[in-house]
């Protein structure tokens, strides 16, 4: 097991990955991908309602929380997230590989 994160600093897709692993990995395992996925959900749709009706703050920390609950099911499915979106983006838009997309706006990229 790595040393927390115990300095404030900017923190790396990795960096976040790995500190949810050391706070909740027994946890998340026991769970498993699908009772992490309905978590994920939940807060999905509080970051829902945060846009509609939140503050900037509360939105934030809803921002915080899906991202944090996407780590946890990341890990439990044993996906390296850094490596994931490098690969995917890492070389530009997916559907017209360029860095500024191009695709029009109708495609989901």
């Amino acid at each position: 097991m790595t040393a927390p994160i115990a300095d404030p600093q900017p923190m790396t897709l990795a960096d976040l990955q790995t500190l949810i692993r050391q706070m909740y990995s027994s946890k998340d395992e026991a769970r498993g991908v699908d009772g992490t996925f309905m978590w994920l959900m939940e807060e999905v749709g509080e970051l829902a309602a945060a846009l509609r009706e939140g503050t900037k703050q509360e939105q934030a920390l809803e921002f915080a929380d899906v991202l944090a609950w996407l780590a946890t099911i990341a890990n439990v499915a044993g996906i390296d997230l850094q490596a994931a979106v490098q690969e995917k983006y890492g070389r530009g838009c997916p559907g017209c590989g360029q860095f500024v997309c191009v695709c029009d706006v109708s495609e989901k990229p």
